[in-house]
């Protein structure tokens, strides 16, 4: 698996799905390279993020997230010197998951992005409402049995992909697990 690729190295074959991912691209696509697209401080900045899969049994595992007050999928922030997203996606969703063997699906030597959509935040935490550019991943487990939630309110949920579209408030996940399905299933049909 590439290691170090920068964000625009991930970004430039990447083709949006909709017209509405299309505009988040572009914004994606503008913000500054390197670190500045990940600065925490920046009203939009980059995010790094995945949805875990267990190929055998087809789940996905949602969790809690108490300031968005709703079951999302993992993901978030870059530590400093971070500026590759499948890098981001994987440390954060195994903080968040405990699991350690996750790797990109459907082939891990070459990881593709599964979506990017950009998601308005609330204010919290100290910080002011503000917006993630979201890129987005599926990573698989072998060991459903072994994820385990960073804390108490940070609860985690495996779920058949087809409950995890009902459960999620947000559209764009919506859309992401859509996609997610017809990738397991084979079935294109619809894909937007």
């Amino acid at each position: 698996m590439e290691q170090g690729t920068s964000l625009g190295a991930r970004m430039r074959d990447y083709q949006p799905g909709s017209g509405d991912e299309a505009r988040d691209v572009e914004r994606l696509r503008g913000l500054p390279a390197g670190e500045a697209a990940w600065n925490r401080r920046s009203a939009l900045h980059a995010t790094g993020s995945a949805v875990v899969l267990h190929p055998p049994s087809g789940r996905v595992l949602l969790r809690w997230h108490q300031r968005m007050n709703g079951w999302l999928h993992v993901g978030g922030h870059a530590d400093p010197g971070e500026t590759d997203p499948l890098a981001v996606a994987l440390r954060e969703a195994q903080e968040e998951t405990g699991l350690a063997d996750l790797t990109p699906w459907p082939d891990p030597l070459r990881p593709r992005i599964v979506h990017v959509a950009v998601v308005p935040v609330p204010a919290g935490k100290g910080e002011p409402a503000h917006e993630h550019a979201d890129i987005r991943y599926l990573l698989a487990t072998s060991h459903p049995e072994r994820a385990r939630p960073e804390s108490a309110k940070a609860m985690l949920r495996w779920l058949p992909v087809a409950e995890a579209i009902l459960l999620v408030g947000e559209d764009n996940l919506s859309v992401c697990l859509t996609r997610i399905r017809q990738l397991i299933t084979g079935d294109t049909r619809g894909a937007h």
